[in-house]
């Protein structure tokens, strides 16, 4: 017996953690920062936590009423009814649900490259088919609807990630509405914002009060700082009130996660100390960094790192990650990305950024093996 041949499929390569590659180095973990990730350097929201422990002695139960108050929490802070918060395990398992929901086999999604590789992955588990548009780095990866228009053949989904990772470029509103009023009727743009309590620029969200073919995909793993407990949620157009129960998992979303979302929505306080740390760090990583750099609307910045000395074998970016992992700094190699001449470097607290910047020169001069 053998499983159906899968060796086609791409595979989701996650930052590498701090337990991990101390182990492979046989160094204590606490001589590491992590900044590959895009992963809360403050931690999770003190709030969230101080639930968690209340809580804990709960977890007999099936989450029930704490999914319901997570979703009417939600609903409440987007001004959408609860019907248009569909809750999920992650931001990954949001997008099992949408696929769900919307592609019959064969049907298509397009989505951008370089990106996140779930989107393709969870659309072939369901049977449909993906196609890409490029972002191009030599137009500082601009997202504009001609851009996407330009690949586009009536895919059932388009994708947008703004701010896109790992290139921090963001989609205007303006571009994303003329995206969707020029894509075919029975096309959904989908809005991934997952990374959108760190930009300036106003939410799509509002798109979902005009239109009935745009949704905003959210996630809890960023600013909030609950990346461990799998919690993100897509905003849908009104018209798909009963989708969600019909294509949800039974109480898919665990009763810790729950709780702690209703806490973590409420702590603003500790979501602005987030998000001012992390566009102070981005600039410091622009104004310092001896290597280019792109603007950014994320907890990250991606570095071009094509000038720096290699061995002859490995790629700018894998031995600029090597070099500095070696050096107590764990920062994204983009070559899975298919950016083998960049990292990226998630913005952390003021000290870990300024020591990922003093490190990251020092590595940027010499060759990586020293």
């Amino acid at each position: 017996m053998e499983p159906r041949d899968r060796s086609s499929y791409a595979v989701y390569q996650a930052g590498r953690g701090i337990e991990e590659v101390a182990r492979e180095l046989g160094r204590d973990p606490e001589e590491f920062v992590v900044l590959s990730s895009n992963e809360n350097p403050h931690g999770p929201s003190p709030a969230a936590v101080e639930t968690i422990e209340a809580h804990a002695g709960g977890v007999n139960r099936y989450p029930k009423s704490s999914h319901v108050d997570l979703v009417e929490a939600i609903a409440e802070r987007w001004r959408l009814a609860p019907e248009q918060v569909w809750l999920a395990p992650g931001g990954d398992g949001a997008l099992d649900y949408l696929h769900r929901a919307m592609l019959d086999p064969g049907d298509g999604i397009l989505v951008p490259r370089p990106g996140f590789a779930y989107y393709a992955m969870s659309a072939r588990y369901h049977h449909g088919d993906v196609s890409t548009y490029d972002l191009s780095k030599a137009d500082d990866f601009a997202q504009t609807a001609d851009g996407v228009l330009a690949s586009y053949d009536g895919e059932r989904i388009v994708f947008v990630i703004s701010p896109h990772s790992p290139v921090g470029s963001e989609m205007p509103m303006a571009e994303v509405e003329r995206l969707a009023a020029e894509t075919d009727d029975d096309t959904l743009v989908v809005v991934d914002e997952a990374y959108g309590e760190f930009s300036d620029r106003e939410s799509k969200r509002r798109l979902l009060d005009e239109r009935a073919d745009v949704a905003v995909l959210r996630t809890f793993s960023k600013a909030y700082g609950l990346a461990g407990l799998r919690l993100g949620y897509l905003l849908t157009p009104a018209a798909w009130a009963d989708t969600y129960a019909r294509v949800n998992t039974p109480f898919s979303v665990n009763e810790l996660a729950c709780r702690a979302g209703v806490a973590a929505l409420a702590d603003d306080e500790f979501v602005e100390e987030v998000v001012e740390t992390s566009r102070w760090a981005r600039e410091y990583l622009h104004e310092h960094l001896d290597a280019p750099t792109w603007e950014s609307g994320g907890n990250f910045v991606l570095v071009d790192v094509s000038d720096a000395p290699t061995d002859g074998e490995e790629t700018p970016g894998s031995a600029v990650a090597g070099a500095t992992q070696r050096r107590g700094v764990i920062v994204r190699d983009c070559s899975s990305f298919g950016l083998p001449e960049c990292i990226r470097v998630t913005t952390g607290t003021r000290e870990e950024t300024r020591r990922a910047v003093d490190v990251l020169n020092g590595v940027l001069t010499e060759v990586p093996e020293a």
